[in-house]
């Protein structure tokens, strides 16, 4: 059985395949073909495993949830983090043809029981690490809301013989592989988006796996490439641009971290000579502000190339990073949904410092429209829109988010404000949806002010944006209450709603009434410009 979703037209394809850009093979292709390297691929903490055992781990998980009645066609919900076993299910859910959503390890009650309604999971892999895990209740109450979840496996579980640990060790037999077709979904990506219910994006083997490839060329990944993974392991930077699938592809080593902290990760680019990595902006700040506070240049002599990505990387910044850290800057603007863009480690140094770059793909069709949809001239300021070979045709199941998000050739309206150049660089300029990025973390204003809403004492309620030196932008709640309420009560309402702690408002404010349009919506560029004119409160 194949997951529906909306395919590219067939003179696009048959284009695609042509180019060779789809290949038709899945994406299992990316571990068998180092099956025999002894090489490290992944190190975490003491534990490092060669390509020989990644392969043959997989491969066991695979077969032991085969065993357990699991199938191609399946859907699975997974929360794993930095963790090598986030790889080994990765790839065994491949082989299998059980498609996964990947949920961040941040996700708490409220992103999971989303994602499930929306896949109706036969398979749950969690970690009873996770504070959401640390007892059946959550696994009771999503096994009542979902009956088609038929079998939970937990890393660290409790009952022996069926922990993520014990099924990797099952002899995989004579287990074959049985991956979804090439030209099917092979998971689910999450959308940072900017409504309420978490949007899933439907991604097939020949897209993602070309966006692979494709980023490792321009990203000069080899079998050389020690790159650090200090990003969640399940976010499409972290994962593919180039990711630890484009080191793996290339036979490269992927090193764990499991926080993008200069305390966590310094040690370790010393310790395995790390050559790439990928960050987000406000973890570049904390990089520097380490460096300038200890001086410990030394433990980052190996580090060829950083990738930036996330979020909108300043100059001034950007100038910084590559005088003081000394290795090359390469700036990335990609989404879950599908187009990345990379500057070249070529291009003139102004390129790198005030660029987001230029697509993968010379398919990738790329331009700017303004309000009405029209095409603006270059370096014009306007909505991003984009078709290519590995971007998206449609969320999952979403038919009313896909009306307003794609015009009537099948290009994608991202949200991001854009212009790009005669040479076809993208600077961004902001966003036009709802929704707000904070060290590149998604918070979708929707969602939180629908659930701000369930407190008893909130009339209206408004979620915005407010810049920040170190994550880029935090956010600020205004409030209208029946009566006074306190911040600390509010934000224990979203906690016990079981919402990702990065979603809790930085700062909330109370009002007695919301400033309004002419047509009677919230006017948040009002409440913005409140904020930057206003002292801080909590």
């Amino acid at each position: 059985m194949s997951i529906p979703y909306t395919r590219w037209p067939d003179a696009l394809a048959t284009r695609y395949r042509a180019k060779g850009y789809w290949t038709d093979v899945p994406m299992t292709v990316i571990i068998d073909r180092q099956r025999n390297n002894d090489a490290i691929a992944v190190i975490e903490g003491d534990l490092q495993l060669s390509y020989r055992q990644l392969a043959q781990r997989s491969d066991n998980l695979a077969a032991a949830l085969q065993r357990r009645g699991l199938r191609n066609g399946d859907t699975a919900l997974v929360q794993l983090g930095n963790v090598a076993d986030f790889y080994i299910t990765l790839f065994a859910l491949f082989k299998l043809g059980v498609v996964p959503v990947n949920a961040l390890f941040s996700h708490q009650r409220s992103e999971l029981q989303a994602y499930a309604q929306q896949i109706a999971p036969a398979l749950l892999i969690a970690d009873r690490r996770h504070g959401l895990f640390a007892s059946d209740t959550f696994i009771d109450e999503l096994r009542t809301a979902q009956p088609a979840l038929r079998q939970v496996v937990l890393r660290h579980g409790k009952a022996p013989d069926t922990t993520l640990e014990a099924l990797q060790a099952e002899d995989a037999g004579a287990f074959q592989a049985t991956p979804t077709a090439a030209d099917e979904v092979a998971f689910f990506q999450l959308s940072g988006g900017s409504t309420g219910t978490p949007k899933l994006i439907p991604r097939t083997h020949n897209d993602y796996y070309y966006s692979v490839r494709a980023s490792d060329d321009i990203c000069h990944i080899s079998a050389a490439t020690r790159y650090l993974i200090a990003l969640p392991a399940p976010h499409n930077f972290a994962m593919s641009s180039p990711g630890a699938l484009g080191v793996f592809h290339a036979g490269g080593q992927v090193i764990l971290a499991d926080d993008p902290s200069a305390t966590r990760c310094f040690p370790l680019i010393e310790k395995h000579q790390v050559t790439d990595t990928g960050l987000v902006p406000p973890a570049v700040s904390l990089w520097l502000q380490a460096l300038d506070a200890e001086g410990n240049h030394q433990q980052l002599a190996s580090l060829q190339r950083m990738q930036v990505g996330g979020a909108k990387l300043g100059e001034t910044l950007a100038a910084r990073l590559q005088q003081t850290l000394g290795c090359r800057l390469q700036q990335v603007f990609g989404m879950a949904e599908g187009l990345v863009n990379y500057t070249r480690f070529d291009d003139d140094a102004r390129t790198i410092l005030t660029t987001q770059g230029r697509p993968i793909s010379d398919d990738d069709e790329v331009w700017v429209a303004d309000a009405q949809g029209n095409p603006l001239p270059a370096g014009a300021v306007g909505r991003l829109m984009t078709r290519g070979p590995y971007t998206f045709r449609g969320y999952y199941n979403s038919p009313a988010h896909n009306a307003a998000s794609f015009d009537a050739a099948g290009f994608y309206c991202s949200g991001d404000l854009v212009s790009i150049d005669a040479r076809g660089y993208i600077t961004v300029q902001g966003r036009e949806k709802d929704q707000i990025n904070r060290g590149g973390e998604k918070i979708a204003a929707e969602e939180i002010e629908n659930l701000l809403l369930r407190h008893p004492d909130v009339i209206h309620a408004a979620l915005v944006s407010m810049d920040d030196p170190l994550l880029g932008e935090k956010s600020c709640a205004f409030i209208v209450a029946r009566q006074p309420v306190k911040p600390a009560l509010l934000r224990r309402h979203l906690r016990e709603l079981g919402i990702a702690e990065f979603k809790l408002p930085d700062r909330i404010t109370c009002a007695d009434a919301l400033p309004l349009t002419p047509v009677g919506k919230v006017d948040k560029k009002r409440l913005r410009q409140q904020l930057a004119g206003s002292p801080a409160q909590a």
